[in-house]
């Protein structure tokens, strides 16, 4: 399964999704408006961000929050980096609100998205606080810690928020 990643005006992006009625399209508005295209087959953008799902669980629906969470990973890193997160523990799957869950391995660039879908903004913050997070991230900061591995990380990771705009 593939996920294809396009921006532009919204305007424009409604429309391409219009055109695309029988194709699994999420439309996003942030800083920037952005189409989401997943599909087992090739996309109907003419120049998309490609990426393969290393691990998916919820179903992409056209309503909620998403937040992005892109990390950098050399060549190097990116087996370490997939097996931590094929063999994650599920607990986000356990949070109310929690919609869908990508993770995205680029095929043009080094920056992974982990991708989430949650009913509202409100729902991710919960997700923030609670146990369950705090269990996920437990190694964070620790010898253990994926983060502690600095030479599979060539830059920061940064944050983007969405909200979902399209309709079905």
């Amino acid at each position: 399964m593939k996920v294809y990643i396009t921006t532009g005006t919204h305007e424009f992006l409604q429309k391409l999704m219009d055109r695309h009625t029988d194709e699994k399209m999420i439309l996003l508005q942030g800083k920037d408006a952005m189409l989401l295209h997943e599909t087992n087959g090739e996309s109907v953008f003419e120049s998309p961000r490609k990426y393969e799902i290393v691990d998916q669980s919820g179903e992409l629906v056209n309503e909620g929050y998403v937040v992005f969470n892109n990390i950098p990973v050399t060549d190097e890193g990116r087996p370490l980096f997939e097996y931590r997160f094929k063999n994650r523990a599920g607990l986000i799957e356990e949070v109310p609100g929690f919609t869908a869950i990508r993770v995205l391995r680029p095929l043009e660039s080094d920056t992974y998205v982990i991708m989430t879908l949650w009913e509202d903004e409100r729902n991710f913050i919960a997700w923030q606080e609670s146990e369950q997070y705090k269990k996920a991230h437990e190694k964070r900061g620790t010898e253990e810690g994926i983060d502690n591995k600095k030479d599979i990380f060539p830059r920061a990771s940064y944050v983007s928020e969405y909200h979902v705009t399209g309709q079905e």
